[in-house]
């Protein structure tokens, strides 16, 4: 089965090998690496669409994505705005 379509065969297939071959810890740190990277990301794009929104905005709808806003708000209460302190 070919995973990767801008990719040869025999390139994904030493791709493959290596990871089969790669120690436990190294692939949870690659996993670690790439949710690192999917947070980084997410909270960028919350940047863009919420450009007046505080850290603990950022904070609360990251967490919403996450988990879930019924999550979220029992986590960090209801969503604080930029408004809610009188900026």
């Amino acid at each position: 089965m070919e995973m990767l379509t801008d990719t040869s065969p025999e390139a994904e297939q030493v791709l493959l090998t290596l990871l089969r071959q790669a120690p436990p810890w190294r692939k949870l740190a690659q996993v670690g690496q790439i949710n690192a990277t999917v947070r980084l990301l997410a909270v960028q794009g919350l940047r863009q669409r919420h450009p007046q929104a505080d850290e603990a905005e950022i904070r609360w709808r990251l967490a919403a994505l996450l988990l879930g806003e019924e999550v979220a708000a029992q986590v960090y209460g209801p969503l604080p705005t930029a408004s809610d302190d009188g900026r």
